[in-house]
């Protein structure tokens, strides 16, 4: 019988939400710098509010037991559930101060806009909040230059931590008292089981030093290439963090330059690939960015999958040049794989089809299988791909052997016995058909309560683009939606952050609470 430590889920949870409320507290100073004094009030009163709670739940449950597996992934369900909805706050302060403007003229309270007004509904705010953490990038502001600094920094801010997981910050900052045992399990339900160095506590923190030298050469290509300072700062975070925000409504074909376009693939590629590769890489063993397999398929999936998006599109005549079809499907395609979700060209607008209906759906199939585990993106995973497809193999071949036949099965540079060969087919199938599953439900959802007219690709590719944590979209997701289709992408976002299994037991541990089991 499935039975969670409580005790444990909730200290932990406190320990993830008071580490975010660090964050709210950080982001007065960003406010403050940028003279958007009006803001410092929302970013403080979350961050008391997140305090509060945070250290509220870790004081009624101090001495707590280390959580087992199941207790830290109901722990990671739940944070990211609640962060995701504590997250909204600013969004919904920031706008009621604009509205009410209580301050006075040195606090600089911008006017009233058409965008910023749409967060005065709190499910737009944690729609944002949850699309920020979770990496995803789609959004529900109707034009993003409009919005101010602060708001954009928020934004930025929960997607580049979101990159990472929340779970890896606060184990970074706030780690586990009696032993890293705790602190592994918690680390392992964030979807994540590689490790840098022996001591857990010590590969989070490598994995943040890693992260940061990333972020800042992301900062300094794209201002290299003509990308204007605040511009560069937000772009870079998000894009290493395979996010995806921007602060521009057309993202960044924003620019119109093939400098910039070119020069955010690798920062998109980066993001791709493995924190313990980029540790490899950077003691000097470059070997590994094609002698490890995910690596390496990583690099085989964007070159492939990019040039049957460009002779898809080219076939089409969707674009004048040769150049430009590559470059469009280069970028596209690159940011649908590393789950960034930044976009150059129009899929689509809603109701009227811009991509043709194979394109899109090349695109969905990169969206759905993301990039290396270990790194920051979100899909299936190249590993988990592989081992679906060598699995399957391997299962037809092994009903020609005969029963006293000894079997493995070789992934890379391991070589699995029957039993591990079995518990690893085993849990990418039911990861697999569980992603279904809720991919599904979101379709159904969205075909439901969408007006018609809507292409059922598009409606697919929206879907996919949130469960997948990717951010492009096909021109349906937006404020006008109806309030059930927002609700449902934001149940996708976080089941596809969490790769569905912390979800499923999170369900079971509430069914069996509520004596709904039978």
């Amino acid at each position: 019988m499935l039975t969670v430590n409580r005790r444990a889920v909730g200290h932990d949870v406190g320990r993830i939400v008071q580490a975010i409320s660090l964050m709210s507290a950080g982001s007065i100073l960003v406010a403050a710098v940028n003279a958007e004094f009006f803001a410092v009030p929302a970013f403080a009163v979350t961050a008391v509010i997140m305090g509060a709670i945070g250290t509220g739940l870790v004081r009624r449950y101090q001495g707590a037991d280390p959580p087992e597996k199941r207790d830290a992934m109901v722990t990671a369900a739940t944070a990211w559930a609640l962060i995701g909805i504590l997250g909204g706050l600013p969004f919904l302060l920031i706008a009621w101060t604009i509205q009410i403007d209580p301050f006075p003229v040195w606090m600089n309270t911008p006017p009233m806009d058409d965008t910023t007004v749409i967060f005065l509904n709190p499910l737009d705010g944690i729609f944002e909040s949850m699309s920020g953490f979770t990496g995803t990038g789609l959004t529900m502001a109707a034009v993003e230059d409009k919005l101010p600094r602060s708001i954009h920094w928020w934004r930025s801010f929960i997607e580049w931590v979101g990159g990472v997981g929340v779970i890896v910050l606060t184990v970074a900052i706030l780690s586990r008292g009696g032993g890293s045992s705790g602190s592994y399990t918690l680390y392992e339900s964030e979807a994540r089981s590689e490790k840098i160095h022996p001591s857990i506590v010590t590969t989070v923190r490598e994995i943040w030093k890693i992260f940061v030298g990333l972020t800042v050469g992301s900062i300094v290509l794209f201002l290299i290439v003509g990308m204007p300072p605040w511009d560069a700062i937000n772009h870079a975070m998000t894009g290493i963090a395979t996010g995806g925000f921007s602060v521009h409504g057309s993202s960044i074909g924003h620019y119109g330059s093939p400098l910039i376009e070119y020069a955010v693939v690798p920062v998109m590629v980066a993001g791709s690939i493995a924190f313990p590769i980029h540790y490899l890489i950077y003691k000097g063993e470059i070997r590994n960015l094609y002698a490890d397999l995910q690596t390496r398929w990583v690099f085989i999936w964007f070159t492939a999958g990019s040039l049957v998006l460009t002779a898809i599109l080219w076939a089409n005549g969707q674009y004048d040049t040769l150049e430009h079809t590559f470059r469009a499907s280069l970028f596209q395609f690159v940011s649908a794989v590393s789950n960034t979700g930044f976009g150059t060209e129009s899929i689509g607008s809603g109701t009227e089809q811009v991509w043709s209906p194979g394109a899109t759906l090349v695109t969905c199939l990169g969206m759905l299988t993301g990039g290396a585990a270990g790194s920051t993106t979100s899909g299936l995973k190249i590993i988990r791909m592989v081992t679906l497809v060598r699995g399957t193999a391997w299962q037809i071949r092994n009903v020609f052997q005969p029963s006293s036949a000894i079997r493995y099965l070789r992934i890379g540079d391991r070589k699995l016995d029957e039993q591990q060969a079995e518990r690893e087919y085993t849990e990418a199938t039911v990861v697999f058909m569980l992603w279904i599953v809720f991919l599904m439900i979101g379709v159904a959802v969205l075909l439901r309560v969408l007006p018609s007219g809507y292409p059922l690709e598009y409606v697919i590719f929206d879907v996919m683009s949130a469960q997948s944590n990717v951010g492009l979209d096909s021109g349906i997701t937006g404020p006008t939606m109806p309030d059930s289709a927002k609700a449902m992408l934001i149940i996708n976002m976080w089941v596809g952050r969490l790769e569905i299994i912390p979800v499923a037991v999170l369900l079971g541990a509430i069914l069996q609470r509520l004596n709904l089991y039978r």
